[in-house]
């Protein structure tokens, strides 16, 4: 048992110093990583030592920094259920934002979070930054209540029947039971809402994408500033009926592909 602990633990402080490189586009330099992460100064430069030699990160010997290197892309690219979805999905995403003029994005259930995996920038001077491979906990978004409502009950009340969620403002869902109904809703109605749950002042539409069987297998959303909605330069009505049509026509393309 204990000749299994110190490989568990190396495993984990590996994917650690991976996210933690991740975060730093321009490469980060062992100073800092040190500084970040709570190892020994001698174990961090050992785990950095083997995951250059395997690829997964790069090291540049002038600057002294480490960057991700090419392993993490090429295991990226074995996840074929994303990749098929952003490849079927892309122009219906162009399509929604030639009609709204506003980021719309693409995600995906990863356990109780989403991740996002395409966007499609908005037109107009103000909009919402956000970035391709980040994720949130899903029930503050409305991408992640149009992906977690495609969840079964069992699931949903299993994972958050009787708990308390954690509040991001004052708009946030803190009640799991409150969530629940919420998600119930969602189903009902064919779309989510987010207004301000994550960040005050930004108004969500999201809808799901479902596969041939019907199952939600990702989520697209239109995301605005709220001052947008209430001046009536966009209306809720306009989003929903576009991100519905774009989400059916992703749903044919995706069983376009299976019958082929």
């Amino acid at each position: 048992m204990s000749t299994d602990i110190p490989n568990v633990k190396s495993a984990q402080r590996a994917l650690e110093i991976l996210e933690v490189v991740s975060r730093h586009s321009g490469g980060v330099g062992f100073v800092e990583l040190s500084a970040q992460l709570p190892y020994p100064k001698s174990s961090l430069h050992g785990l950095l030592q083997t995951i250059v030699s395997m690829r997964w990160l790069t090291f540049d010997p002038v600057k002294r920094v480490y960057s991700i290197g090419v392993k993490p892309w090429e295991v990226g690219q074995s996840f074929l259920r994303s990749r098929e979805i952003v490849v079927r999905a892309r122009r219906f995403l162009r399509d929604a934002l030639q009609e709204l003029g506003e980021t719309v994005q693409l995600g995906i259930l990863d356990d109780l979070d989403v991740v996002y995996i395409d966007k499609v920038e908005g037109t107009r001077p103000l909009r919402l930054i956000s970035n391709i491979g980040s994720r949130l906990p899903a029930y503050v978004t409305g991408i992640g209540k149009a992906l977690l409502a495609g969840l079964d009950d069992e699931v949903l009340n299993a994972r958050f029947k009787g708990t308390v969620l954690e509040g991001y403002t004052n708009q946030t869902i803190t009640s799991g039971d409150q969530l629940i109904r919420v998600l119930h809703n969602v189903r009902r109605q064919g779309y989510a809402i987010d207004d301000g749950e994550y960040t005050l002042g930004v108004y969500c539409v999201a809808v799901p994408i479902r596969d041939l069987g019907g199952s939600v297998v990702a989520a697209m959303s239109c995301s605005v500033p709220k001052a947008r909605i209430d001046l009536g330069e966009l209306e809720k009505k306009q989003m929903i009926e576009v991100l519905v049509r774009q989400a059916g026509l992703i749903s044919r393309a995706l069983d376009a592909r299976i019958a082929d």
